[in-house]
């Protein structure tokens, strides 16, 4: 092998351990929207998540997932990325279920989201910000059966 042949290759090599998303065929881009999307269902996977989004963004949510035709709840509900070239920042606002050990439960889900993220897209997570917006009550919005008939 050359000396100019030995630098294309050891260059090439160095490219794609450096950044998986560039070789010499041409360059991978994934959008903002995709890395939402697998955020989104890495972290409703970790139990203990009972539902992503502030409180406005579920109540827009709620009433979209009732117009006829609508394609239902949005995974991405709750998700915020910053995409570059090769890195990726990504904020969660979640509820909680009560009774779940906060701070557990959020490093579960940067542990899942980052490692999701990474192996998909191949783009470098550099951190996942988890904003705990609520805490779900099982008795919220439940009538309490009557204790005597």
């Amino acid at each position: 092998m050359s000396t100019s042949e030995q630098t294309a290759a050891s260059r090439s090599a160095e490219r794609s351990t450096k950044d998986p998303l560039s070789s010499d065929a041409g360059r991978i881009s994934v959008s903002q929207s995709v890395v939402s999307k697998i955020a989104g269902v890495a972290c409703r996977e970790i139990s203990g998540v009972h539902n992503m989004g502030t409180s406005g963004g579920r109540a827009v949510g709620a009433i979209r997932e009732r117009i006829p035709g609508s394609s239902g709840p949005s995974v991405a509900q709750g998700v915020g990325v910053e995409v570059g070239e090769t890195q990726a920042a990504i904020d969660l606002d979640i509820v909680v279920e009560y009774g779940i050990s906060i701070s557990e439960l959020g490093r579960n889900i940067q542990r899942n989201v980052k490692q999701t993220v990474e192996r998909m897209t191949g783009l470098e997570v550099t951190e996942v910000n988890i904003n705990v917006d609520d805490v779900y009550l099982p008795d919220e919005g439940q009538e309490t059966p009557p204790r005597v008939s």
